[in-house]
C-alpha cells in the first residue's frame, strides 16, 4: 500500500513538472514563474515556456546562440545562460527585455560585442561576461545601459580599452577587469566612472603604478590589485582615493612596504599585502593609516623580521593576520605593543618556536591562533598556558620536546613545562627569600671568621663607655635648692638683694 501511494505521488510530481511546454529535464513552476533547465542538454532556447515567466535559468547546456526566442518572454527579470557554448549574440536579441535586471553570460565563447548587442535592456543592473574571449572594449560599448550597477569583464583576453568605453555608465558601482591582458592601468577611462565604488584590476600584466593611476575615482571604496606583477608604485599613485576603505596588494613583487605611497589613504581600514618580496616590517611601516582596522600579511616568503613600532601609527587595529610566513621565527619584543583595540591575532603556519609575553598587551585580546607552528613547550610558555586557561584563547600543539609532541598546551601543567612553581609571584617571593638567606649566611660567615676582632672591638667600646660615664658622674653632679641654701649658710655668704627694674 505504501509503495502504491509513493508511486502515485511521484506520478503527480512528474505531471506537475512536465507541464505543457516544459522541456524534458526542466522544472517549470507556473506559480512563481521560475523555469530551471540546468544540465538539461538543451542546444536552443525553448520557445514553448509560459510567456509570463520572470526567472529563466539555462546554465550548463549546449546553447550556441541567442536568437529571437526571447521575444516571447517580455516579463523576464533574471536570465542565466552561463556555461554554454555561446559564440555570438545577434543584434537586438534582447530588444523586448525592458524588465530584465540581471543577465549572466559568463563561461561562454563570446569573442566580440558591440553597442547594439544589449539594445533594449533599459532596466539591466547586473551584466556578467566573465570567462569569455573578449579582446577589446570599444567606444560607447555600454552606453545603452544607463542603470547598470555591476559589470564583470574578468577572465577575458582584454588588452585594449578605449578612453570612452564606459561612457554612459553613470550608475556603475562595481567593475571587474581582473585576469585579462592589460599591461597598464586604464587610467584614461576612469574619469567617466565617478560613481564607481569597487574596482578589481588584479591578475594583469602591470609592472608599475604611475602617479594618479586612479584619477577620477574619488568615490572608490574597494580596490583590488592583487597578482598584477607590481614591482614599483609611484609616490602619488593612490592620490585622490580619499574614500578608499579596502586595498588588496597581495601576490605582487614589492621589495619593501610602500609606506609613503600608502600614507595618502588616511581612511583605509582593510589592507592585504602578503605574498610579496619584503623581508622586514620596519618601524612605522604603515605610517598615516590611522583608521586601519585589519591587516593581512599571508604567504610573505621572505618576511623574517617585524620591528618594534611597526604598527605604531595604527592604534585602531583590531585584527592582525600573519599566516604562512615560513621564515618568520620571532616577533621583536614590543612589536605589537600600543594597540589598545587589538582583539584578534592570527599567527598560524609560521616558524614560531616560542612567544614572548612582552610582544603585546593581552588584556583586550579575544582570539589568538598559533596552530601549525613548531612550538617548543617549556617554562617560557607558562604565561601562555595561564592565558589559555583564563581566556580560552587558542589551541596550541607542541612540537618539542619529544615527550610532549602533538600534545595540546591546554592539557599540560606547569610541571609538564619544567617549571618549579606555577605562580610567577610565588617564584619572585621565593627568589627574594633565597637571596636574603644567602646574604645572611655570608654575613654570618664573616662574623664567625673575624669573631676575635669583633669581640675586642666591642670590649674597647664598652670600656670607653664606662670611663666616660664615671667622668660624667663626677663632673656633672647637680644640687637641689635646699642643698644650695644649706651650703651657703655654712659659709656665711651674704645674700644679694633682689630689686625690680
Amino acid at each position: 500500500m505504501f509503495l502504491g501511494l509513493l508511486a502515485i505521488l511521484l506520478a503527480l510530481a512528474s505531471i506537475a513538472s512536465a507541464s505543457p511546454g516544459c522541456p524534458a529535464g526542466c522544472t517549470c513552476n507556473d506559480d512563481t514563474y521560475v523555469v530551471m533547465c540546468e544540465k538539461s542538454k538543451l542546444d536552443v532556447i525553448p520557445i514553448t515556456l509560459n510567456p509570463a515567466i520572470q526567472r529563466l535559468v539555462l546554465k550548463s547546456n549546449k546553447i550556441k546562440t541567442v536568437d529571437a526566442s526571447f521575444q516571447f518572454y517580455r516579463d523576464l527579470q533574471y536570465v542565466d545562460l552561463s556555461n554554454n557554448h555561446l559564440v555570438n549574440i545577434p543584434t537586438k536579441s534582447f530588444l523586448h527585455q525592458e524588465k530584465l535586471q540581471e543577465l549572466h553570460l559568463n563561461k561562454n565563447k563570446l569573442s566580440s560585442i558591440n553597442n547594439r548587442t544589449f539594445q533594449g535592456l533599459k532596466s539591466l543592473t547586473v551584466l556578467n561576461l566573465r570567462e569569455n574571449f573578449l579582446e577589446e572594449l570599444s567606444r560607447g560599448l555600454f552606453s545603452i545601459l544607463p542603470k547598470l550597477e555591476e559589470l564583470n569583464l574578468g577572465q577575458n583576453r582584454i588588452s585594449k580599452i578605449d578612453a570612452l568605453a564606459f561612457d554612459g555608465l553613470l550608475s556603475l558601482r562595481v567593475l571587474y577587469l581582473d585576469d585579462n591582458l592589460l599591461n597598464s592601468v586604464p587610467t584614461t577611462s576612469f574619469p567617466l566612472l565617478g560613481s564607481l565604488a569597487e574596482l578589481h584590476v588584479g591578475l594583469n600584466a602591470f609592472t608599475s603604478l604611475p602617479d594618479d593611476a586612479f584619477n577620477g575615482l574619488g568615490k572608490l571604496s574597494v580596490l583590488d590589485i592583487s597578482s598584477a606583477g607590481l614591482v614599483n608604485i609611484s609616490a602619488n599613485a593612490f592620490r585622490g582615493l580619499i574614500g578608499l576603505r579596502s586595498l588588496n596588494l597581495a601576490d605582487n613583487k614589492l621589495l619593501q612596504i610602500p609606506t609613503e605611497q600608502l600614507s595618502h589613504l588616511s581612511r583605509l581600514e582593510d589592507l592585504t599585502i602578503g605574498q610579496n618580496e619584503f623581508a622586514t616590517l620596519p618601524k612605522g611601516a604603515f605610517k598615516g593609516l590611522t583608521n586601519l582596522r585589519k591587516i593581512d600579511i599571508t604567504g610573505a616568503k621572505n618576511l623574517e623580521h617585524i620591528e618594534k613600532g611597526a604598527f605604531s601609527d595604527n592604534l585602531n587595529l583590531e585584527t592582525i593576520i600573519l599566516v604562512s610566513n615560513k621564515k618568520l621565527e620571532k616577533l621583536e619584543d614590543g612589536a605589537l605593543v600600543g594597540l589598545p583595540n587589538l582583539k584578534h591575532l592570527v599567527l598560524r603556519e609560521n616558524s614560531f618556536k616560542t612567544l614572548s609575553e612582552s610582544i603585546t598587551s593581552w588584556n583586550e585580546l579575544r582570539a589568538l591562533e598559533l596552530t601549525d607552528n613548531p612550538i617548543n613547550c617549556d617554562c617560557h610558555l607558562l604565561w601562555l598556558l595561564n592565558s589559555i586557561n583564563s581566556k580560552n584563547l587558542t589551541n596550541v600543539q607542541c612540537s618539542t620536546p619529544v615527550q610532549l609532541r602533538d600534545k595540546s598546551l591546554r592539557t599540560l601543567t606547569a610541571d609538564d613545562l619544567g617549571c618549579s612553581f606555577s605562580d610567577p609571584r610565588q617564584q619572585a617571593i621565593i627568589i627574594f627569600c633565597l637571596s636574603a638567606l644567602g646574604l645572611l649566611a655570608v654575613l654570618g660567615l664573616l662574623l664567625f671568621r673575624y669573631r676575635q676582632r669583633v669581640r675586642e672591638a666591642l670590649k674597647d667600646y664598652k670600656w670607653n663607655k664606662r670611663a666616660i660615664s664615671r667622668k660624667e658622674h663626677e663632673y656633672q653632679k647637680t644640687f637641689s635648692d635646699d642643698d644650695y641654701i644649706t651650703r651657703t649658710g655654712q659659709h656665711h655668704i651674704k645674700p644679694i638683694p633682689v630689686t625690680e627694674l
